[in-house]
């Protein structure tokens, strides 16, 4: 390659070193720019010919109209919020439950005192309801951000 074909090909990219897309007379180059261009493949979608679709229509319509995947939208937000409700459910019996087995397992827990209150009055009257309290209000905090999240995939802001 002459240093003129050099130069020519860096710094016109395809064009003639005159930059009419010719070559200059008697340089060679048009002939090695027709090759390079024979060379080049236009690369392109499969789908670029394909039918256009029309809008998206927001999900939400498709709740509104019980489609079918309105249907699925709606059974995942059930399934979440069933999912939710077992896990809480399942804490409490557990915690509540667990006080009798404490008190019928070791006996002792029966005679201690607090006060002039015994034990499980204490754990039972007074501790119990502020546990149910923290316990509705992470639950109601959970439920309320699984309906934001649903929301947030059937309205895109």
């Amino acid at each position: 390659m002459t240093p003129s074909q050099a130069r020519g090909s860096s710094s016109s990219r395809g064009r003639g070193g005159d930059g009419t897309g010719r070559g200059r007379a008697g340089d060679g180059t048009s002939r090695g720019r027709a090759d390079n261009a024979a060379r080049r493949v236009r690369v392109t979608s499969p789908r670029s010919q394909a039918r256009r679709r029309g809008p998206a229509r927001p999900l939400a319509h498709e709740i509104d109209e019980q489609t079918q995947l309105g249907e699925v939208y709606l059974n995942s937000l059930m399934r979440a919020q069933l999912r939710l409700s077992l896990v809480v459910l399942g804490g409490v019996f557990t915690a509540v439950g667990f006080l009798p087995a404490a008190f019928t397992l070791v006996p002792a827990t029966l005679e201690l005192r607090v006060g002039p209150l015994p034990l499980p009055w204490v754990l039972v009257g007074v501790m119990l309801y502020p546990f149910l309290l923290v316990v509705a209000r992470s639950y109601t905090q959970a439920a309320e951000r699984v309906e934001s999240d649903f929301d947030q995939i059937v309205r895109p802001r």
